[in-house]
């Protein structure tokens, strides 16, 4: 990366990662659809819970991607080969070391995360039998977020993309053998999804370690094990990590803080929060393409210790994701009644809906800044300074929700919203100058002779 970054030379490495994330919903569309039309409602109802459970567990536990990121960026900018090799080591045996506890609670994980959730005995019996049979799987794709966090921190997004597709292709093509032919019904999606994530893992880790093999310089085995197995650098991304689900959960928890409040207000406007979070999800596969390719370019930069290529990487990664969050805003903005028509054809919740759209509308284009400003702190693993921005904003959203909630209802609720998001940027920009401030001014070396 050198100082002449340029603003396509970003949109070449984010346009894969967004369409990667676009994705991963189509799981879950076509897992509905097989259920809804070849199980009953009780394989329904087992599976939105237990995917529920699972989507907890992997947003929760998504500091082993973005926690590697971050350092392995700053390995590959500084030029240490082995050094990069040795973050993947550790992030492995920290996903297997989870995964490997997460199997050993299986005889009693399914109890405690289904006590949380409330169903019919029927679906909870299916749903524990779902979540029984998908966590097999955790330990493979707790090891490839580690490779995801690889692949984005050394700039791999069209690699990231051929895992992506080829892992949810091969589970879309198990569902439909064990659901649409075979009817398993929940515990079909469940085997299938296990045995894809399996596949994924071996997928990665080919795609990763011929990578690294054909740029290799170093004389040192593949997988360093001195270097990995240096107890002040494990504890640096055990502290990271610590830092980074704790900022996740604050996050989470202001998600569930919305949906709760929302179904205060009646059906209707829990409905309508919903389909317009679907919009937010939407805007999110953009918006965290660029936040990524920041991490990535931010890390090298710091690896480097050069600050003029750290601030053009700032500069060139936010105009293109400024420009897309005011797209995507006009979109919902002129587009959202038609869309809003689209995903329900509930006269009330069409209504509720659309008298909300403009506060979702405006979350697009606010959020913009805490997205890059993640991306920027993840590729300088400033763990803590996330973890307190979001801490400070949930704070500033609970104190906001229950002021503005009793007053405007839900149009509290969205200025809450809004200002969540809002918080959260503004926290971490508090922290953005001590962070470039900390980075040298080298100047970039001479290009090689031709």
């Amino acid at each position: 990366m050198t100082e002449e970054l340029t603003r396509k030379d970003v949109l070449r490495r984010a346009w894969p990662i967004i369409v990667a994330n676009a994705t991963l919903p189509l799981i879950g569309l076509v897992d509905t659809a097989l259920i809804g039309n070849t199980g009953s409602v009780l394989d329904l109802g087992a599976i939105a819970l237990g995917v529920l459970v699972f989507n907890f567990l992997h947003f929760g536990l998504g500091f082993l991607r973005m926690g590697t990121t971050g350092f392995i960026a700053q390995a590959a900018g500084a030029g240490d080969e082995a050094e990069v090799r040795a973050v993947l080591g550790r992030a492995l045996l920290l996903a297997a070391a989870i995964g490997l506890l997460l199997l050993g609670l299986k005889p009693v994980l399914p109890d405690l995360a289904l006590a949380l959730l409330h169903g019919s005995p029927a679906v909870e019996a299916l749903a524990r039998s779902y979540i029984d049979v998908r966590l097999w799987g955790t330990p493979a794709s707790l090891a490839t977020l580690a490779v995801r966090g690889t692949l984005i921190g050394l700039g791999f997004s069209r690699e990231l993309l051929l895992l992506e597709v080829v892992l949810n292709g091969v589970n879309l093509g198990l569902n439909l053998i064990f659901v649409g032919m075979l009817h398993w019904g929940a515990g079909g999606v469940a085997l299938g999804s296990t045995l894809a994530e399996w596949v994924g893992l071996a997928l990665s880790l080919t795609i990763v370690g011929r990578r690294m093999l054909g740029r290799r310089r170093d004389r040192e085995p593949f997988f360093p094990w001195p270097r990995i197995r240096r107890l002040e650098h494990m504890k640096v991304m055990l502290d990271t990590n610590a830092d980074i689900m704790l900022r996740t959960i604050f996050l989470l928890l202001g998600f569930a803080v919305f949906t709760d409040r929302g179904a205060r207000f009646g059906d209707a406007t829990l409905a309508a929060n919903h389909v317009l979070l679907q919009f937010l999800s939407f805007s999110a596969f953009f918006l965290d393409g660029y936040a990524n390719v920041a991490e990535s370019l931010v890390g090298v930069a710091i690896g480097a210790r050069r600050r003029a290529a750290f601030d053009r990487a700032v500069r060139r990664s936010s105009e293109l994701a400024l420009a897309s969050a005011l797209a995507l805003a006009l979109l919902w903005w002129g587009l959202g009644p038609f869309l809003i028509d689209r995903l329900t054809d509930l006269d009330a919740v069409r209504e509720t809906a659309r008298r909300y759209l403009p506060y979702a509308a405006l979350y697009t284009l606010l959020s913009v800044g805490a997205f890059q400003l993640d991306g920027i702190f993840i590729g300088a693993t400033r763990s803590r300074d996330m973890r307190n921005a979001a801490l400070l904003s949930i704070s500033a959203f609970l104190l906001a929700a229950g002021l503005l909630t009793a007053r405007a209802g839900n149009v509290g609720l969205w200025l809450a919203f809004n200002l969540f998001v809002v918080a959260r940027a503004l926290a971490l920009l508090l922290h953005y100058p001590r962070l470039r401030r900390s980075i040298p001014d080298a100047p970039a070396p001479d290009p090689a002779p031709a």
